[in-house]
């Protein structure tokens, strides 16, 4: 499996005992207990540790200075992850500040330049020029911020149950993968799913979706669901046919909330380009498979969520987005992952793999787990979970600029 091979890298590079250690998302596939160990090795070791993650626990953990890399900069930061975003968001809010008054500045100049057009006047050529700097600049600047832009499809609630497992078990090779499971998943929950590498998670899914029968006890659905679901094995992609072809089927366009949208417009949401669109998908990088996988799985409408390693190699901006995005969804999730800080996010209570088959529910995320999960010799009773409520972060207000400027910019191309 892809973990057990990640493993067996980094097992080559630890039994080194190098003075520089370069380590390129090393949490990639790992399960949790992995990374975990993996955490505490790189604390006790000695030599100098550069590392690529998208893994914010494993960073906030590990760095004690961070490298951006960020349209075209590369930015040094002292300090761990949480004093970097602190830093960084402070930079970005100086950032909109000192870009909200080159625009108004450049808007001011847009009206100057046709003004003098207008009035026959004498104009000054280095200011034309300056000008023209300008509008340069700003182009450069909007092509550089690229964002991917998310949203999930409309459509009917489902009904009040979406599944209820009674007593189920199921077994592979006469070996217990899931034992006596009994769980009532109800409109609104966001469950994750976590456990060892091989252990089941895809199967429980499967056997919760409906597509494996269980060999004991019984499954019931509820009404009107519609489910998406996204494959952590990336089966639905043709290796040999472009992104767009994937995504479109050879259609020119896709359907948004039941309207046609192109599908290279669609694609650009999610920063694809058109010349990237119409490369084979055996061309793109993990990242980009999965913000195919993402542009995907959000043109079908569905009530039902089912994510199954989702986050792997997705850039932060991209991770933090989808993590927003999952938050305001008002349907039911299903979600298997490694990824620590995006459980603790984004779910309500956590079915945790605790060996011979036995499935544990507990509220909350990762994090919770840690605090509930009984010590040897104690058994814990589990109470059912509560949906989480979600509050909305408070947007900073900034200074508009007039009307009539803001027609100029808008007016631009």
């Amino acid at each position: 499996s892809g973990g057990l091979k990640r493993r067996v890298l980094l097992a080559r590079a630890l039994v080194l005992e190098p003075d520089l250690l370069l380590l390129d998302e090393p949490t990639n596939h790992l399960d949790i207990e992995s990374i975990d160990w993996l955490e505490q090795f790189l604390l006790g070791y000695g030599g100098a540790l550069l590392f690529v993650t998208h893994d914010r626990a494993f960073l906030q953990r590990l760095a004690t200075r961070i490298i951006e890399l960020d349209r075209g900069r590369a930015s040094d930061w002292p300090g761990d992850y949480a004093n970097f975003l602190r830093r960084k968001e402070e930079v970005l809010n100086a950032e909109e500040r000192a870009n909200e008054r080159f625009d108004k500045r450049l808007a001011e100049e847009e009206i100057w330049i046709r003004q003098g057009i207008k009035a026959r006047r004498t104009r000054n050529e280095g200011r034309v020029r300056a000008l023209q700097a300008m509008r340069e600049e700003r182009s450069r600047r909007r092509e550089q911020q690229g964002q991917v832009r998310m949203s999930l499809q409309k459509t009917e609630q489902s009904g009040k149950l979406v599944v209820e497992a009674e007593r189920i078990g199921y077994a592979w090779d006469e070996q217990a993968v899931v034992k006596d499971l009994s769980i009532s998943i109800m409109r609104g929950d966001r469950i994750g799913v976590i456990g060892p590498n091989g252990i089941g998670k895809s199967t429980l899914l499967h056997l919760l979706l409906g597509r494996l029968e269980p060999d004991s006890g019984s499954v019931r659905f509820g009404t009107k669901l519609e489910v998406a679901y996204f494959d952590q094995l990336r089966a639905a992609l043709d290796e040999t046919r472009s992104v767009r072809d994937n995504l479109a089927d050879g259609s020119d366009t896709v359907l948004v909330n039941g309207q046609p949208k192109h599908v290279i417009s669609y694609l650009q949401d999610f920063l694809f380009t058109p010349d990237r669109a119409r490369q084979p998908v055996k061309a793109l990088s993990g990242g980009e498979r999965n913000r195919l996988l993402l542009a995907k799985l959000f043109t079908k409408p569905a009530n039902v969520l089912v994510m199954d390693e989702p986050t792997n190699d997705l850039d932060l901006e991209t991770l933090e987005l989808l993590e927003e995005l999952l938050l305001e969804y008002t349907g039911t999730l299903l979600l298997v992952s490694h990824d620590r800080a995006f459980i603790n996010s984004v779910v309500t209570s956590t079915l945790v793999f605790e060996g011979n088959g036995r499935v544990a529910e507990y509220v909350g995320g990762y994090d919770d787990w840690l605090r509930q999960r009984p010590v040897a010799g104690q058994t814990l009773s589990v109470k059912k979970p509560e949906r989480k409520a979600v509050t909305e972060k408070p947007r900073a207000q900034s200074r508009k600029m007039g009307y009539k400027e803001q027609r100029e910019l808008e007016l631009l191309p």
